[in-house]
């Protein structure tokens, strides 16, 4: 039974410490729309989305103004278009891109996953072809987001694929000023089920349609380390991990709540600490409640460890249906903490890359100066893939080449992107590793039958 005590704390929760559901995300499968020509599948990709996702908006709004509970997104993913739409005959993929924009904003989602491919282990002709499209389609959509899985423990790292990233990457900033950047996300090991962007993909081992929610939560557990103050580390992760026992049934009731009225079986709750820049919702801020100077200083990587593993383990006893990457994000834009300690110099991408071993993602909302060369951004990627791949974990790069900005420039990007400074990269160079190509093989762990 609910107690009045819970009530008021979860009252308390959403009212002064920032606690929402970020996203409810509906995955819906596109395998079945694949056509030669590509009007008809372009048609028919549309209908399905619009048709799955007609009420998820309203469905959305519905138990936000009945249970009280912020929903700050509504979101649709689908199945990779590289897969989904490979029997079409065509050589350009952006109309497939457009397709997934105007269904977006039929429905009235904020932002639509899956233009997307997984290439860990090789292309197939649809991957090229999607990843040849990718500047052009989020430069031309509004709505869009895309992904590409580089590597996975089991494949190893698809050197070519990282290589052509770079470029990708590179020309996306060029196309369209960087902020199509931002909707861009380069995986080792992605998952299947991610409810939060610009990452979330359906995938191929998902049900027809499924509900995930993202809930998010650094304020409330910032507010309960200040009870805490003082005591013992261990300490401190018992009242992470209580904190987020309650936001994980928060997210289970909404999500409970939206498969029920919508008809559509619950996929899992991803319990990630996603910051926003608004003050008083930052994963940064919690690493310095637990003592650090700033962000960024000697013991960062050792705090976020705790972190991570403290909501882990408080979801799990929460939920059984937890899934996506659940932990703790370091978006350096999304966090004003992060961006208080990015403009002061106290936190660099090299330490940003070693927090990556321990935090949910990887290296994330980095703007980088205008002429990083393409040979760099691959060889980030890289480093972040081998992270990934030898730590049997979820990594990602998004970084943003900002055209015409330098080192200790600010960009602005609006909304939930944020703002960040234009932090410095390693000027040596990694051209003629990365043009070695070939593949990383998969590590001996790998190998677990």
């Amino acid at each position: 039974m609910i107690t009045t005590n819970e009530i008021l704390e979860t009252i308390e929760m959403i009212s002064q410490q920032h606690l929402d559901i970020r996203t409810i995300t509906m995955g819906v499968s596109l395998r079945d729309c694949g056509h030669p020509d590509v009007k008809v599948c372009c048609d028919k990709i549309y209908d399905k989305i619009t048709r799955r996702a007609e009420k998820l908006v309203k469905t959305g709004e519905d138990i936000e103004r009945e249970f009280g509970i912020p929903i700050v997104n509504k979101r649709v993913s689908v199945t990779p278009i590289a897969i989904a739409c490979e029997a079409c005959e065509t050589e350009d993929y952006v109309p497939f891109a457009r397709t997934l924009d105007r269904a977006a904003k039929t429905v009235g989602v904020n932002f639509i996953g899956g233009f997307s491919a997984l290439v860990q282990k090789g292309f197939t002709q649809g991957d090229r072809k999607l990843i040849r499209a990718i500047p052009e389609a989020l430069t031309v959509t509004e709505r869009v987001c895309s992904s590409v899985n580089v590597g996975s423990t089991r494949a190893g790292i698809n050197m070519d694929a990282v290589a052509l990233m770079g470029k990708t990457v590179q020309r996306t900033a060029a196309l369209s000023q960087g902020l199509g950047c931002a909707k861009l996300v380069v995986f080792c090991n992605a998952v299947e089920d991610n409810p939060f962007m610009a990452g979330a993909f359906h995938g191929v081992g998902e049900p027809e349609c499924v509900i995930n929610v993202g809930v998010s939560g650094p304020g409330v557990v910032h507010s309960a380390l200040k009870e805490c103050a003082g005591q013992p580390l261990d300490v401190a992760a018992e009242v992470i991990k209580k904190t987020a026992f309650r936001v994980t049934r928060m997210g289970e009731l909404v999500a409970q709540e939206a498969s029920s009225r919508l008809g559509v079986p619950f996929g899992i709750v991803d319990l990630s600490l996603a910051p926003t820049p608004a003050v008083g919702d930052s994963v940064a801020d919690i690493l310095e409640e637990l003592g650090l100077e700033s962000v960024g200083a000697p013991g960062t990587t050792a705090a976020l460890a705790m972190l991570n593993d403290a909501v882990k383990k408080g979801g799990v006893m929460a939920s059984s249906n937890v899934g996506g990457l659940s932990g703790a994000f370091i978006p350096v834009s999304e966090d004003a903490g992060m961006i208080r300690a990015a403009s002061a110099g106290r936190l660099t991408i090299e330490k940003l890359e070693a927090m990556t071993c321990v935090c949910s993602v990887g290296l994330d909302m980095i703007a980088l100066p205008g002429d990083t060369t393409a040979e760099t951004i691959s060889a980030i990627i890289a480093d972040e893939a081998a992270i990934g791949m030898i730590n049997q974990k979820t990594t990602a790069v998004r970084v943003i080449p900002v055209p015409g900005k330098t080192v200790g420039d600010v960009v602005d990007f609006g909304g939930l992107l944020g703002r960040a400074p234009v932090m410095a990269v390693n000027p040596a160079s990694p051209a003629v590793f990365i043009r070695r190509g070939g593949r990383i093989p998969a590590p001996v762990n790998s190998l677990k039958n």
